[in-house]
């Protein structure tokens, strides 16, 4: 496979590199794992693409080396670290625009800075080899500026105002917010932090601020704060407390609801006919039903009984917007009857007097 050609013709450069005195043919094969003909590919690769590979014969043995003004470059990262770092600009690319992926971009611009252009080049094509491309999720660019304030408030502690809108309703409100986390799941930004309004810890989906302001209130994170058990018992963002939830799915579902982790306490039991049972502990009724929906007639909900009905009622509703659009499009496809007209002969009489 590509992947594994450039992943080799990589470590063949990080061997060459570090020995000035050359490496043996046979040495090169044998840390690579391959044989000699595969090496000597891998060697007119790296020629075809610039890099200096030079050969000695010394007591009947061919040795490779790079010439001595070759230089991978003055950079404070092993390759792998580079490597990981571009792989952590994809994941951030959902981000751009942001603090975030800007920020990770230009710390890899200052690096390849440094780098010869051999190895820039090498990288830049043994990272295309090795790409995420984002799911589904929401623009962050145009809140730059929020998230930076909301960022810079997390670290001095210090309180913000914020305009919100409500994702249900779309209602607006003002309040005051201590933030303790900015966090990105599913897609999307949030800020967890004490609400003043609802005197609660609260989630504040980022891009519903319409506005915000720092202030110079300085506050403290409530003693007892566990980011990770506040969100551990969440399927999604919605805090809930969490209940026992269990899920059949149908065979042809089985592998991709194994192959996944979709919460820290879920269990998996096979079942007959090829089926799966997934059990977890969880909150979050609203978005557990929509992901429930997302498998159609693939998942039955076996508990609780009101996450049960609820996706039962979602399931019917649709059936019956489906129906009812079945039977609108038939009558607009119904031949129209055409108007009857009366014949002259078949003319109503005037009244007689």
């Amino acid at each position: 496979m590509r992947g594994d050609q450039l992943a080799r013709q990589w470590q063949l450069i990080q061997r060459l590199a570090k020995s000035r005195a050359g490496v043996a043919l046979d040495d090169l094969a044998a840390d690579l794992e391959v044989v000699r003909r595969t090496v000597y590919r891998d060697l007119d690769a790296l020629m075809l693409a610039g890099f200096p590979v030079v050969s000695e014969k010394r007591d009947g043995r061919v040795f490779y080396r790079f010439l001595d003004t070759f230089r991978l470059g003055d950079v404070p990262f092993t390759p792998d670290e580079i490597l990981a770092l571009a792989f952590g600009e994809d994941l951030l690319r959902v981000l751009e625009g942001t603090v975030f992926h800007d920020s990770i971009r230009s710390a890899l611009a200052k690096i390849r800075a440094g780098l010869g252009p051999e190895l820039a080049d090498y990288l830049a094509r043994l990272g295309a080899a090795f790409r995420v491309l984002p799911g589904p999720h929401k623009n962050y660019a145009h809140l730059r500026d929020t998230i930076r304030t909301l960022n810079d408030a997390v670290l001095a502690q210090h309180s913000v105002q914020i305009r919100y809108r409500t994702g249900r309703t779309g209602a607006l409100s003002s309040r005051t917010l201590d933030p303790y986390r900015v966090w990105y799941r599913s897609g999307g930004l949030y800020v967890v932090g004490h609400d003043h309004k609802s005197g609660e810890l609260r989630t504040f989906a980022v891009d519903r601020i319409t506005k915000i302001e720092a202030t110079a209130s300085r506050f403290a994170v409530a003693a007892g704060f566990d980011f990770e058990k506040y969100v551990g018992s969440s399927f999604g963002v919605i805090m809930e407390p969490a209940a026992r939830v269990r899920i059949l799915f149908e065979s042809r579902w089985a592998g991709y609801v194994a192959e996944r982790t979709w919460h820290p306490s879920q269990k998996l039991s096979p079942q007959p006919g090829g089926r799966i049972e997934l059990a977890m502990e969880v909150g979050g009724t609203d978005e557990l039903r929509t992901w429930i929906l997302s498998f159609g007639d693939g998942a039955l909900v076996l508990e609780p009984a009101a996450l049960r009905d609820g996706v039962a009622r979602e399931l019917a509703a649709a059936l019956e917007r489906y129906r009812q659009a079945a039977e609108g499009r038939a009558q607009r496809k119904a031949p129209k009857r055409p108007r009857s007209e009366a014949k002259p002969s078949e003319a109503r009489a005037p009244a007689k007097d």
